[in-house]
């Protein structure tokens, strides 16, 4: 499969895949890890895994970085994290997608012995991440107490205002007494679960104090109001960094991290926030 067919499919995925998969159609993803665009049903028998989840209507090639390699290539390279890479459905809702992602690091363990499970995810799939952990955590699940570290990478804690506006355009052209208008209403809210879940103002579920939590969010500019209400275009900086640059504070400042001149595309692949994941690594070895 090519990529632009797969890039489009996950699109797909992100703006229907609830119905997609509720209906059984053969479009819907199935959550897996994948190399070289095909899910792998062998994830090899290494101690040290890095597990990347990517967000909203992405697939994993959106890691790569301008030199061709990735987050998870560097991560093996620096620090010995053989990277696991998960496609799924994201328009399905982040507490299904928590679910399946809880379930596929079950049978990782169950494979073969592990060491530590170093778990990275982007957009949705920080929160898709802090989900599973939830969920292991409630049923005891083997591979939890493996997860020593989580990074969070312009992952919306905080809900995404886009998803926020939408929600009330659509209940205000729901309420226009007009055929067309109507039809645009319905239309709106076909929009998945795991979008509509996006605006949530803040994640139902708290993040574990048995993990350290990593976060980055993106600024495009420099100007504190802009900041605030703009962030890296999509999420805010309140958004980003779970509220902790303000406050009393539920982890440590140092833990937090806010790079300036990134949209919020250019987190998954820029070079700055790979070296602030390293140096992070680096001061927790």
């Amino acid at each position: 499969m090519g990529k632009k067919l797969e890039l489009a499919i996950a699109i797909l995925n992100g703006v229907v895949g609830d119905h997609l998969a509720r209906t059984g159609n053969g479009l819907a993803t199935d959550m897996a890890f994948v190399r070289d665009g095909r899910p792998v049903a062998d994830v090899g028998s290494d101690e040290r895994v890095a597990v990347l989840v990517h967000g909203l209507m992405c697939t994993e090639d959106i890691w790569r970085l301008p030199d061709g390699g990735d987050y998870g290539a560097s991560l093996q390279a620096d620090f010995g994290y053989a990277p696991l890479y998960v496609r799924y459905n994201s328009g399905r809702s982040i507490e299904s997608n928590g679910r399946a992602l809880a379930t596929l690091l079950s049978e990782l363990v169950a494979a073969h012995p592990r060491r530590e499970i170093l778990l990275v995810g982007y957009s949705m799939g920080g929160l898709i991440v802090r989900s599973a952990c939830h969920l292991a955590s409630l049923e005891e699940q083997a591979w939890l107490p493996l997860v020593k570290r989580a990074f969070y990478l312009a992952t919306p804690h905080r809900g995404a205002p886009m998803e926020r506006a939408g929600r009330v355009v659509s209940a205000l052209l729901a309420r226009v007494p007009d055929p067309t208008v109507e039809l645009i209403a319905q239309l709106a809210e076909l929009r998945s679960a795991g979008i509509k879940n996006l605006g949530d103002s803040r994640h139902p579920i708290a993040m574990l104090p048995s993990i350290r939590h990593y976060l980055i969010a993106g600024s495009l500019r420099n100007e504190p109001f802009l900041t605030e209400l703009f962030g890296d275009t999509m999420v805010p900086v309140s958004s980003g960094t779970d509220g902790y640059r303000a406050g009393p504070r539920a982890l440590p400042p140092s833990h937090v991290k806010v790079l300036a001149g990134l949209s919020h595309m250019d987190i998954a692949h820029h070079p700055d926030v790979y070296r602030q994941i390293h140096e992070w690594l680096e001061e927790d070895r």
